[in-house]
């Protein structure tokens, strides 16, 4: 696998980019986010060969023994993510362009969270019980180089500060531009540096952590003191620490509200927020509707639809029954071998 490095990248657009005002300059880590979300959406939906789980062997293979308990502790967790992904849709729905610029505070973590949720849902099938973030992110990266999701989001950055590899997709070592995604090209060098600021904070977070602590610090071979600079080969010393770096790492990103000035940067931004709750709810779909593809290999069908049909009276045939019929269901039926991509329904 040819590795793209970060300093290395190719560029997409030959001509310089024209001075901009000094709103639109400010507006520029907000739009650069927004491109991502729209790019990771663009990719998803323009890769309908590679997008579904017909075709995946773990999937065909998943199977579980799941007792009346775990039953239940799956059925409240996916009440979790359905819920929280309902709020969402209730926000995206209203559709006023100023509601939509102030609801960041809660939108943001609601995407993030209905994924989290329908993802843990997944991982119980494997055994895996637990609701810690970290732990959660970290097998869902194992999962997503062991293709048990569908290629078009099967993509994942490894390797060392300074020496990140981009796997999957292969157009990331092209420069991405300010403007949104129209064409691959385009998505994919947005969706590979993303990936590649993501695992870089990753990388430097852990690096302070490590070096805060007395016990873990890496130090200096001739003086003891621990160390301000760090070499290639210290880098790759906390490599095991990062795992790798996923599509569920960058949607951990939308947690950012947590921080008020950074959300006010969001809020205080000229951009289409519209299309950014539309990108947003795209992609939760579409990733809950694998989740859940999932649960209902597990339990089987039968039993996941009767799940369905006794759900509380705010999700009753509502996007839960759309997506069961349009995503789920298609997958057990003779010769189902295509999983229908998910629009926002």
């Amino acid at each position: 696998m040819k590795k793209v490095h970060e300093e290395n990248v190719i560029p997409l657009f030959q001509e310089e980019q024209k001075q901009q005002d000094s709103a639109w300059r400010k507006s520029i880590p907000a739009q650069v986010f927004l491109n991502y979300f729209f790019a990771i959406n663009y990719h998803i939906n323009h890769s309908a060969d590679e997008a579904g789980l017909g075709h995946q062997v773990f999937f065909r293979q998943h199977s579980a023994e799941l007792t009346e308990q775990d039953l239940r502790s799956l059925t409240k967790i996916l009440h979790n993510s359905w819920s929280t992904e309902y709020a969402l849709r209730a926000t995206a729905e209203l559709g006023d362009d100023t509601y939509l610029r102030n609801a960041l505070h809660w939108t943001f973590p609601q995407a993030y969270y209905a994924v989290f949720a329908g993802l843990q849902a997944f991982l119980f099938t494997l055994g895996i019980k637990t609701n810690q973030e970290a732990a959660i992110r970290r097998e869902a990266g194992r999962l997503v180089v062991k293709n048990a999701y569908p290629r078009a989001i099967g993509f994942y950055a490894a390797g060392p500060y300074g020496d990140f590899s981009i796997h999957r997709l292969p157009l990331a070592g092209y420069k991405p531009g300010l403007q949104i995604a129209g064409k691959e090209i385009e998505a994919q060098a947005q969706v590979g540096q993303f990936l590649r600021t993501t695992r870089k904070l990753a990388a430097t977070t852990i690096r302070q952590q490590v070096q805060s602590n007395p016990a873990t610090a890496i130090r200096s071979n001739k003086t003891g003191e621990i160390l301000e600079k760090w070499s290639a080969q210290h880098w790759q010393q906390i490599t095991w620490r990062m795992g790798y770096t996923t599509l569920f790492d960058l949607l951990s990103r939308l947690r950012i509200s947590s921080t008020q000035k950074e959300i006010d940067r969001f809020v205080e931004a000229e951009i289409d927020f519209k299309l950014f709750h539309e990108s947003l709810l795209s992609i939760v779909s579409y990733l809950n509707g694998i989740h859940e593809s999932y649960v209902a290999k597990a339990m089987g069908i039968e039993q996941y639809q009767q799940l369905v049909k006794e759900l509380p009276e705010h999700l009753k045939h509502s996007f839960v029954e759309a997506r069961l019929h349009k995503q789920v269901e298609p997958l057990f039926l003779e010769g189902g071998s295509t999983m229908q991509l998910s629009a926002a329904a």
